[in-house]
């Protein structure tokens, strides 16, 4: 360990276990320092980052780790930006919290925080999705709000996520200040644990039915699931909070075949059946396939802990259960949408779409198709909240998604709803069943009147110290040694978000009208997109890729579909991540 840094983290660790501590945890502290000197400085060497959208960390002890104390300084920062903001007035603000190990316990801590600071707290009963805060925030007129998540990290991370009063995840200015009212905050001295439990309503019921009646108005065909209500769907939330609120919006929407694997109905932070509750890696889908296998189901739908993001399986033309990625899901969803929209008549021109810089261009072309306009912005979903607060009351807002299982329609939820998203896939199937397709044909009849999009996404994992050391040499040799050639196509334009700039091989330059972001872009002269980027709130940089052909006979698509994947091979050998 390098010198200086041992002696931080001794330093640091001496606090801990000198200072105001639980017994408890001065006796881990202890057991750091005489058992494990790595563990001890990656739980010292720096203080757990309060980022642009909060923080997100492994449970444990230390400065560098998520746990009452680290919450309760976010907490007081927090406390200390809002009535700063909202002088002399009556403020609230809603938690809530996922199925996670010592949810509860954050979500709690930071309520008697808020109340000691005068600041009235709308807390959920018990675990709740993601949107349903978001939705509580503007119901009950809240100036902030949190959720306690990781949202589908593996099991030992937690996290603490902070929404502003537009119900949307904060952005600037307010996540630079409230950054640097968290940094103000050097000691827990500072913040004030005793809260004042009569400032502390516990919600509920009431706020599930009334959010459930929004997301059933969104229904555009409620005859067709009348007609296909008997398709069979196979849902699981892989233990989290979509447990409750998925089956009941798809029952109460008019489907009569709704199974669920027990065993993953049961809420366990520990996440027992799978290595990791993420929609997005085939395993986490495993359970509800076979299950799906057994039912002879058409429809495979599975949400991560906090609810927010969706994955699915479907059948192929083989009746084999495959499962889409991201873009599919979101290709499908938009296009029944903005198809539905258009053959009810109400789409008047002022309609919109918003997509991240990464997610598949073809939701710009099925965009065009309907006259609809669409927006581009960062990765994020908080951007594709803020579009919508910008437009309020100007244009409408139809739907909005990235490529990372997230998605949203309706205007009365500003963040990824994957409650939402389960109901409306669900809707969008039975519409395909009632003109005599699956949704994989469905995909399939998309490529061939747009093009054959392909998306892949490779995300290397780089922990600790070194591991964001890693990260950003990697990101500082793309930048200052672009790629010419990609797949032997030439590298015609690139787009670096940090410095704000569209640069052409010509030697034009273009500004980009985004907020700064670590990203990098490469689009090649065949049409191919790639994109480089840390993830915000794991410890990976993500390469994103995106390659298109034209496909004119459905016949063709195993021979296109290779194409594209060699395409997407040969460029992952030119950028020697393969």
């Amino acid at each position: 360990m390098n010198a200086n840094i041992k002696d931080t983290v001794i330093q640091k660790a001496n606090i801990w276990l000198n200072g105001n501590f639980d017994p408890e945890t001065k006796i881990q502290v202890q057991k750091l320092i005489d058992e494990n000197e790595e563990e001890l400085t990656e739980s010292f060497y720096k203080d757990l980052e309060f980022g642009t959208g909060g923080l997100r960390g492994i449970m444990g002890v230390g400065t560098n780790r998520m746990n009452i104390y680290t919450v309760g300084m976010a907490t007081q920062g927090l406390c200390n930006y809002i009535l700063n903001q909202f002088p002399n007035k009556a403020v609230s603000i809603a938690i809530a919290h996922d199925c996670r190990n010592n949810s509860r316990l954050f979500a709690e801590t930071a309520a008697k925080i808020f109340t000691a600071n005068n600041i009235k707290v709308y807390l959920f009963e018990d675990l709740r999705p993601t949107p349903e805060l978001s939705f509580a925030i503007r119901h009950f007129g809240c100036k902030s709000g949190i959720v306690i998540t990781a949202s589908h990290n593996p099991k030992e991370y937690n996290g603490y996520k902070v929404y502003w009063e537009d119900g949307g995840q904060i952005i600037a200015p307010h996540d630079k200040n409230i950054i640097a009212e968290v940094q103000k905050i050097k000691s827990i001295a500072e913040v004030k644990y005793e809260g004042d439990e009569k400032q502390i309503q516990i919600i509920g019921d009431k706020i599930d039915k009334i959010y459930l009646e929004k997301i059933s108005a969104l229904s555009l065909n409620p005859k067709i699931i009348n007609n296909q209500k008997n398709i069979k769907i196979v849902y699981t939330p892989i233990h989290g909070t979509g447990v409750k609120l998925v089956p009941a919006i798809l029952h109460k929407i008019g489907f009569k075949n709704v199974f669920t694997v027990p065993e993953q109905m049961i809420v366990n932070g520990n996440f027992p059946t799978v290595h990791s509750p993420n929609p997005e890696e085939p395993a986490a889908l495993k359970m509800a396939i076979e299950k799906a296998k057994k039912e002879n189901a058409d429809l495979v739908m599975a949400t991560d802990p906090d609810a927010d993001r969706v994955g699915i399986a479907v059948r192929n033309d083989k009746n084999k259960l495959i499962l889409l990625n991201g873009n599919q899901t979101g290709t499908l969803l938009f296009y029944y949408l903005l198809n539905s929209w258009n053959e009810k008549g109400k789409l008047k021109g002022n309609e919109y779409i918003v997509k991240t810089i990464v997610t598949t261009e073809l939701l710009i072309d099925i965009a065009n198709k309907f006259g609809v306009k669409h927006y581009d912005v960062l990765t994020g979903f908080k951007y594709i909240a803020d579009i919508m607060k910008q437009q309020e009351d100007k244009t409408t807002f139809i739907a909005g998604g990235e490529e990372s299982y997230g998605y949203l329609a309706g205007n009365f939820v500003r963040d990824k709803d994957a409650v939402m998203a389960c109901a409306l896939i669900a809707e969008t199937a039975a519409w395909a069943k009632e003109n005599g397709k699956t949704l994989y044909e469905l995909l399939i009849d998309i490529y061939l009147e747009f093009g054959f999009y392909k998306e892949s996404l490779i995300s290397i994992v780089k922990k600790g110290k070194s591991g964001s050391e890693e990260i950003k040499k990697i990101m500082d040799k793309f930048r200052k040694n672009p790629p010419q050639t990609l797949n032997n196509s030439e590298v015609v334009l690139i787009k670096d978000y940090q410095l704000s700039l569209a640069k052409s091989n010509s030697g034009q330059e273009n500004k980009i009208d985004l907020p700064k972001s670590n990203v990098l872009q490469f689009i090649t002269a065949d049409g191919s997109k790639i994109s480089i980027r840390p993830s915000g709130t794991e410890p990976k940089i993500k390469f994103y890729f995106g390659v298109k052909e034209d496909l004119n006979d459905k016949e063709d698509f195993e021979l296109i579909n290779s194409k594209l994947e060699n395409k997407i091979k040969n460029i992952q050998k030119d950028l020697e991540i393969a």
